[in-house]
């Protein structure tokens, strides 16, 4: 388990609790009653300190390497599922996977961002920062979800998109801005998860959708709290500051009527319990996937515009 610089308290108690645990092991010594003693202080302090994180922490949690990745998703909740590679155009770009499965039986377009989960993986992936063909990827398969009615899942996660000079000279903005007015377009449910990080137009290029939910300890922003301090305070020491002025957290997003909703964690964090933090997930998606099935291709596609145009008015008299 890595622990983030907060949890150095958690930290040491659950490192007695494994000492105690090789003592039991090696000289069978019973000392259950104590290890469970320890065990309660340690979900005590977890509650506690998962109860009131701040921002800047929660931005930390979000980016945890052991946090679900969208592979750790799609490995347990799509069946059959057949990656589709490639944007016609130019290249693949492993950033963004997508292709067809079946969430709980029925057919489904799944599209997200993949960092990678040591290094190897992350560098193959980008860190899950995409380059123009991977939106123009994204856009082919929402558009090929569209033409045979088959509801479009996109999972979330990445600090934004890829920045380099290649990017920007093969189309980056209009490639995002393509992938955000597919997902405005198009005539089947579509549903976004913010699983982990959601940076700037990297994340909305496939956010745009019917239903907006956040993971209880993900972030959404327009820039990374780094970004923001580099800029407004010239120093990436005040990242903190910008994470609390982004109001970048779930809870704030949800007042602000920016997300649909809340997805709660396992206590602790998603990394501490990915299987039960990917089920509560699950259990979301089916009920909203329902409610949205029951609309009319037009229905949704209008509501969807309607909802972001909303965001977008400043309530003058």
């Amino acid at each position: 388990m890595n622990f983030l610089d907060f949890e150095k308290p958690i930290a040491e108690l659950e490192g007695k609790i494994e000492e105690l645990r090789h003592l039991s092991d090696s000289d069978e010594i019973n000392i259950a009653e104590e290890i469970n003693r320890l065990q309660v202080k340690v979900d005590k302090l977890l509650r506690s300190t998962y109860g009131k994180l701040s921002p800047w922490q929660k931005a930390q949690v979000a980016r945890h390497p052991d946090r679900p990745h969208l592979t750790d998703y799609i490995a347990r909740l799509i069946t059959d599922f057949t990656p589709l590679a490639g944007d016609r155009l130019f290249a693949e770009d492993k950033a963004i996977i997508g292709g067809l499965g079946r969430f709980r039986g029925r057919s489904v377009m799944v599209i997200g961002h993949e960092k990678g989960n040591d290094t190897e993986s992350r560098v193959r992936h980008n860190f899950g920062m995409a380059k123009p063909e991977g939106y123009r990827k994204a856009r082919r398969l929402m558009e090929m979800a569209n033409h045979f009615h088959v509801p479009i899942i996109t999972l979330v996660d990445t600090a934004g998109a890829f920045p380099g000079v290649e990017a920007e000279a093969r189309g980056q903005a209009e490639a995002i801005a393509r992938s955000i007015e597919t997902c405005l377009d198009v005539r089947v449910p579509l549903i976004s998860v913010i699983i982990g990080e959601g940076g700037s137009g990297g994340a909305i290029a496939l956010a745009s959708g019917n239903s907006v939910l956040m993971l209880e300890h993900s972030i959404y922003s327009v820039i990374s709290p780094e970004g923001c301090a580099s800029i407004l305070w010239r120093s990436g020491e005040a990242a903190k500051d910008a994470a609390e002025a982004l109001r970048l957290t779930a809870q704030d997003l949800h007042k602000l009527g920016v997300i649909d909703e809340i997805v709660p964690e396992p206590l602790g964090g998603a990394h501490r319990n990915p299987e039960q933090a990917i089920d509560a997930l699950a259990d979301r998606l089916d009920e909203t996937l329902k409610a949205l099935l029951r609309q009319e291709g037009g229905t949704l596609r209008a509501r969807r515009r309607d909802k972001f145009l909303e965001m977008g008015k400043l309530g003058l008299a």
